[in-house]
Order: structure tokens, then sequence, then C-alpha cells
């Protein structure tokens, strides 16, 4: 199958990446905030550990996938795909976007190599580079030439939020912020006109969707079960929907969704930042959420609704009985140490990257958890991330997986 993900450990084959380009640098104080950063990387710095990172899956035998280029293979099928990418492109960038829409697709198409044209709509788009006509309003004239008419997508190197691999199928996500909407436009063309996707995936959410959801709340704890945290980014009505539409699929063997409600915080943005699994019975966890964690599962109940209920069993409880183990081990991200759970969460200490059962790819500076987690037998994988971690995610938000055994 063209999409292959049932669990979070199983041995990952290939992986879908993001290599940082020019857009980071298309970063400046005054739009960090609007454009979801803290902090403004270093662009040859993040390049090269993120070249480490992708070398590392491959020395793992894990076939790597870059976004920019599936995009432009699949636009390379003919020019009314690329021409239909570029308006709708330009649709979902925003009002101000929309009123440059006959500069910006002058500019845009005029781009003849499909891989330059993917690339600078991920770079963005300037007044200054607009023709002539385009630069005939009052913003323009105000003479401010580095303003944006089409913003620059710094996030895009968070390969896991767009979408989700969920056993043969994908949600493909309404974002929660305004910003990153237009990141689904790259995986959408992929999935539905790339020659290696194209009618061969089912769809179990879309941006059409009203409710948003992102790919970092949503763990494949088996076949048959998945976890969908309701946080930050993801409303519980989305995860209802998202239940409706996998159990609507009669292909599909999933008949669980597990509902991790986590805090509405920055901080814990989406579940895979509290909560990974790291082996077949073992998960890591930020220890903040197991006081105020509730989790709720959905089942189908034989109609188009779901049945809902609350769980009163304990996180560890739950979890053993998603993977089938007889029971789990929860790793506390910095150990017993209230500072370094913290400091080590924040530089995403909880999200690494299982490559398979006992082996991941973690950040180098969260060494507490990494020598809890090489405690307990866990093979830990470590990458540089001076630069990569100013984003605010770590290796499993960078990888989208397309096939696990």
């Amino acid at each position: 199958m063209a999409i292959h993900v049932k669990s979070e450990v199983g041995p990952l084959k290939k992986v879908l990446l993001k290599r940082p380009d020019i857009e980071l640098e298309q970063l400046v104080p005054n739009s960090m905030e609007r454009l979801l950063f803290d902090d403004i990387p270093y662009l040859r710095g993040a390049q090269n550990e993120h070249d480490i990172f992708a070398q590392t899956l491959r020395d793992q035998g894990v076939t790597v996938c870059y976004l920019s280029e599936l995009t432009a293979q699949t636009l390379m099928r003919s020019s009314d795909l690329r021409v239909r990418f570029v308006e709708d492109f330009i649709s979902r960038s925003g009002c101000v976007a929309q009123s440059y829409r006959d500069a910006l697709t002058e500019v845009l198409l005029a781009i003849a190599d499909p891989h330059e044209l993917v690339l600078k709509t991920m770079t963005g788009v300037r007044f200054d580079e607009l023709p002539q006509h385009g630069t005939r309003s009052l913003a323009a004239m105000r003479g401010d030439r580095t303003h944006f008419v089409l913003d620059p997508i710094p996030n895009l190197y968070f390969t896991r939020d767009p979408f989700a691999s969920i056993g043969h199928g994908v949600s493909l996500h309404h974002m929660y912020s305004v910003t990153r909407n237009r990141e689904t436009i790259y995986s959408e063309y992929i999935l539905r006109y790339h020659p290696d996707y194209a009618g061969k995936v089912p769809f179990y959410y879309t941006p059409a969707e009203p409710f948003t959801l992102e790919g970092g709340d949503i763990l494949n704890l088996s076949a048959s079960t998945i976890a969908v945290g309701i946080s930050q980014r993801t409303m519980p009505e989305a995860v209802e929907r998202l239940a409706q539409n996998i159990f609507a699929d009669e292909s599909a063997q999933i008949c669980r969704v597990l509902g991790f409600d986590i805090p509405s915080t920055r901080a814990f943005m989406h579940l895979d930042t509290v909560l990974t699994q790291i082996d077949v019975d073992k998960f890591l966890v930020h220890p903040s959420i197991l006081e105020s964690l509730q989790i709720f599962e959905l089942t189908p109940d034989g109609g188009r609704n779901v049945k809902v209920r609350r769980l009163d069993e304990s996180l560890e409880t739950v979890l053993a009985q998603a993977v089938g183990a007889e029971s789990i081990k929860l790793l506390r991200c910095g150990g017993g140490d209230q500072i370094a759970a913290q400091r080590e969460q924040w530089n995403d200490g909880s999200n690494a990257l299982c490559i398979r059962p006992g082996t991941v790819i973690a950040y180098d500076r969260n060494y507490v958890t990494n020598e809890l987690m090489e405690a307990e037998g866990i093979e830990v994988l470590r990458i540089p991330s001076g630069e990569l971690s100013r984003g605010r995610g770590g290796p499993r938000c960078m990888s989208m997986p397309l096939v696990r055994e």
C-alpha cells in the first residue's frame, strides 16, 4: 500500500521530511509571533543539523523523501495541474495575497522549473518582486519594499502536522493557525495527484472540515487504536469527526479512538510534545500532565455517530491495553527533577522518533532524558539541535512516516 502506518514503533521504512530553506531567513522580529516562532534559527546551522537527521535515518535503512521534491514531481504531470496549484495556493494565502492575485500569478507561473516554483511558494513573495502593475496600491506606495504579499512558511520543516498517516489512509488537516493552513496544499497535491499515491489513499479528514486538527496530536498505537490529543491545536469536535470518518471506512481496521485531553498551552501544543512511544512497552511522558490528564474512548455505534465514554483507568493501563502489552512503563522527561523536566520538555525532550522497537532519534541537548532512556535499554541516536529546536519541535515533529513494517 502507498501508506502503511499501524504503530508508533514498527520498523520505519519510508519517511517524509522538509529540509529547512530560505523561508527561515525571511523571519524578522516583527513577524515571529504571527509565524509561530519564538526565535530566529540560523539557516546554515539548521540545514546542517537537518542533514544529519536525514542521514541518521538513511543509516538505519529508512528511505527519505522530501516534500518539495514530491510536490515538484506532482506538478510535472501537467501544465494544468501547475496552474491549478498556483491558483489554489494564492486562494489559501489570505486577503493580502488574494488582492494581488494577478501579479502573484504572473510571478509564480513565470518560474519554469517546478521545483523552483514550489520553493518560491515556501519562501514567500515581497512587494518589490511584483511586476509594476501589481504595485499600484496604497500599501506599495508607502515604500515598505520588504513587506510580504505572500508570507513565507517557516514551519514547513515540521512535516508531522499538515497531515497524518493512519493505517493505510491519511487525515489532511485544518490547521490551528491561519499562516499554517497553506502547508496542507503540498501534501494534498502529492496524495491526490502524485503517481505513487493518486487514487490509493483514503482521506479521513480534509481542510474543508470546520474544526482544527494537527498531526502532532495523532499517535498510531496499534492497527485498531489511535490516540488523538485534545490540545491547543486540536478541537474535541475534530477528534469526534475524525473518528466518525475512520469508522465509516469498511477497509479500516481502526475501531477505537482515544481522546487525550491535555493542557491547552503553547508549551504542550500537541500530544507528541508530552507523550511519545519509544518501545513496545515504554513511553516518554512529561510528568506535569499526569495529574490533569483525562482520557475518553470513542467507538462505533453502528451508524454515523460514535459512542463516547470517559475512562477511569490509569494512563499506564489504557496504554497497555491499546498497544497489547501486559504492562507499560512511563519514563518521565527530565527524570525526577522538576527543573530538568520543564527545560527538556521545552526543547522537545518528550518528542523522540522511534525508528524500530527500542531505538529512537532524539535531540542531543536533552541529556537527562536521553540518559534515562539508555538506562532502560533504549538505544538513543543523538542529533544536534541548537538551531532546529528554536522552532519548538523535535525529531517526531520533523518527520511524517509513510511506511512502517
